[in-house]
């Protein structure tokens, strides 16, 4: 078994990939919906090409989704490109492929909440490639959000093209099912298009925001949180028994990250989050987005004669 392999629980009718593998024979699977589900190997089973064709309709096949082009339907002058090509079984380089008659400037960052990270800036040229970076499938679970910004040349007087960005996280599921040919490069990998379900940059927004940074600071007044924050789905909406596995994941690490900025700006030295024991995935999502800062002192599970050791103590410096 190996990170990106599309497995079957054993004792469920849950589909997903692989996206860590750890000692003991531990694993963990993305099913569709983004939720993480941790197993042993002995737990689930491949599912390979022969077993896909020979059952037909009684495994769900997977449509590609619009975020990732298959290689016979890239418009080979259209569009900018993101593409892992494999170095190894393991290892991809990262690459920026832009096809299209257009040269562009263009910034890539890697995002860790608050903070980021320029991977590279500069002239991506018509018809013409960059690499970015490499990174390991094996760390994919660890990979940050990736900003990608562009912005166009116009070499003569003619009609002005948008700028744009994407912000992109990818999920295991969406991520391993994108494979085809890049252009240009003409090298199989996993490819994405940059330049669709994009958010285009305003211009005059952006300046407005340069001139206020630049402005006299003032004072905005934020809540002081309490000392203990209960995460706990039902304590933060009524309307929970109607929101799917993200949805909730998602309000609980909102309410996270605003509490814990909050505390931060009222210069509180600690403040504990009350996550649960459940299946661990929020508690997991807490520890890494806090081991990313670096006003942190340290983190760890606390109060087990409250909470059980569901709940997770931060010390701020």
């Amino acid at each position: 078994m190996n990170i990106g392999d599309k497995v079957r629980l054993l004792h469920g009718n849950e589909e997903g990939v692989i996206t860590k593998i750890s000692a003991g024979g531990r694993i963990e699977v993305e099913i569709e919906d983004g939720f993480r589900i941790p197993a042993m190997k002995n737990e689930v089973v491949v599912i390979s090409a022969s077993e896909r064709q020979y059952f037909g309709d009684g495994i769900k096949e997977e449509k590609p989704t619009s975020f990732a082009s298959k290689s016979n339907d890239l418009d080979q002058n259209d569009g900018i490109y993101l593409a892992y090509l494999p170095i190894n079984d393991k290892d991809h380089s990262i690459y920026l492929v832009n096809p299209s008659p257009r040269n562009y400037l263009m910034m890539v960052s890697e995002v860790y909440g608050d903070n980021s990270r320029t991977l590279v800036s500069g002239e991506l040229s018509a018809k013409g490639s960059k690499k970015i970076g490499e990174k390991s499938i094996a760390d994919f679970e660890d990979w940050p959000t990736l900003l990608c910004q562009f912005f166009p040349i116009h070499q003569k007087i003619e009609k002005t093209q948008p700028s744009f960005e994407r912000k992109i996280k990818f999920k295991a599921t969406s991520f391993f099912k994108s494979k085809g040919k890049a252009p240009i490069l003409e090298k199989n990998g996993y490819i994405f298009k940059l330049s669709e379900n994009t958010k285009d940059i305003d211009v005059k927004q952006l300046n407005e925001e340069l001139k206020k940074d630049t402005a006299p600071a003032t004072t905005t007044q934020f809540p002081r949180p309490e000392k203990d924050i209960d995460l706990h789905i039902e304590k933060l909406t009524k309307d929970f028994q109607f929101m799917s596995n993200n949805e909730m994941l998602k309000l609980q690490m909102d309410t996270f990250e605003r509490n814990l900025n909050y505390a931060i700006a009222h210069g509180m030295d600690e403040i504990t989050f009350i996550h649960g024991i459940g299946n661990g995935v929020l508690k997991k999502e807490i520890h890494k987005y806090l081991s990313q800062l670096g006003n942190i002192k340290y983190f760890q599970d606390t109060q087990k004669n409250r909470f059980g050791y569901g709940a997770t103590l931060v010390r701020i410096s």
